[in-house]
């Protein structure tokens, strides 16, 4: 079986530091890079001198019969365009995160998968870089969720503020942290991975009301600090708090069922079980102070998974046929549904009920892109003499993270 000819179109860090680098060193198998593309020229020169085809504009890639499948690793707003031209042409497509800025974006870029026949779609591989997917973690405690071992679904916490981010970072590109150039911030770039991992785990909410920061800790417009408040189906609630101003951080997930508690944090995973259930405790004890007994379960994991190599791996297997998608890139609606939803509620000052309008979402944002621009510039200028950076571009071939 040959190997799969894959382009990269954008060049930035994650395409080239991360993506390119597992190819090149061997952690991915049955793959070449037979085309790359940038609008920046100067980054093309070292792939030329490997014989590796290079194109300044993507359309000219996706057409030109050099490769069977493109990953796009650009800024957020052209994973739509990019995604839907790829897909239109019969290209097998691995996005990184998120598959869009906006669900009513995710909807044209499914739409476009869907609109494909049948036939079509079973030959044709459409897959999102939700890298934490593979975490032994994660993993884990989806299984003893979907096996019944947590119980029915009470609180879920997610701290996830390890995000720490310096003023040279967001200054490192025009499009990083504004609303034409990325469309949002914390939500947007960092945390896509831990909210596809919460739909992923606990389901969509039915409703989300959040405070979001805008410029919070850092000279950005958009938002840099995050508490969302989260309701379920069945009366279960959800915190959701994520910064990148905070150092040194925290990342804990903590999930509780009927059943007893999970808590994710740094390596380890922590199971307090009760013996029986809480519900079924509390309705048949004649104790008023008394708790379920209890098993503290330290559940052995190594590692955090092959991430990155190990999704683009399975990307590469599901176009030899040979494996199903660990990340389907249409779950990728969801991460971003819950970010636009906490985002939205934050502004408005209003909870939101899922699902919600991609199209009322669109136009808020719009407003926004309209309310920076017609301030004169993308970002805002608290120190007299502060190196603004140059103006943003949705097209910009920059680093996705």
């Amino acid at each position: 079986m040959r190997d799969i000819r894959l382009g990269i179109i954008g060049l930035g860090n994650i395409g080239t530091s991360c993506h390119y680098k597992n190819i090149r060193e061997g952690k991915v198998q049955g793959v070449q890079v037979a085309g790359v593309c940038d609008r920046n020229a100067d980054l093309l020169s070292p792939f030329a001198k490997q014989d590796i085809a290079t194109f300044t504009d993507s359309k000219q890639l996706i057409r030109s019969g050099t490769v069977d499948a493109v990953l796009i690793a650009t800024p957020h707003y052209a994973h739509t365009t990019i995604g839907v031209d790829a897909i239109k042409q019969g290209l097998h497509v691995l996005v990184e995160k998120p598959i869009s800025v906006h669900k009513a974006d995710c909807e044209r870029l499914i739409a476009a998968y869907r609109a494909r026949t049948p036939a079509q779609r079973k030959k044709q591989v459409f897959a999102a870089m939700f890298n934490q997917r593979t975490d032994p973690r994660y993993q884990k405690i989806r299984q003893l969720i979907q096996d019944g071992e947590l119980g029915t679904l009470r609180r879920v916490n997610w701290i996830i503020t390890d995000w720490f981010r310096t003023e040279a970072y967001y200054q490192s590109g025009g499009w990083r942290a504004t609303w034409k150039g990325e469309g949002g911030g914390v939500l947007v770039n960092q945390c896509p991975h831990q909210l596809d991992v919460l739909w992923w785990l606990c389901g969509l909410p039915k409703r989300i009301t959040a405070h979001a920061h805008l410029g919070r800790w850092h000279d950005i417009e958009v938002e840099d600090d995050v508490t969302a408040i989260l309701e379920y189906e069945g009366g279960a609630h959800g915190v959701f708090t994520t910064s990148t101003g905070e150092a040194p951080g925290t990342n804990r997930l903590e999930i509780v069922g009927t059943r007893g508690k999970l808590v994710a944090e740094g390596a380890s995973l922590t199971f307090t079980r009760n013996e029986v259930p809480m519900d079924t405790f509390s309705a048949t004890t004649d104790k008023g102070f008394a708790k379920p007994p209890v098993w503290n379960i330290d559940i052995p994991i190594r590692g955090f998974g092959g991430q990155h190599a190990e999704i683009l791996q399975n990307f590469i297997d599901a176009c030899r046929g040979t494996a199903a998608l660990i990340a389907p890139a249409e779950d990728g609606i969801h991460s971003v549904e819950m970010g636009n939803a906490m985002l939205l509620s934050g502004i408005t000052g209003k909870p939101v009920d899922l699902p919600m309008s991609g199209k009322a979402y669109e136009r808020q944002l719009k407003k926004l892109i309209a309310a920076s621009e017609a301030s004169g510039h993308s970002r805002k200028k608290k120190k007299a003499g502060k190196k603004t950076a140059r103006p943003a571009s949705a097209d910009d071939m920059a680093s996705s993270f």
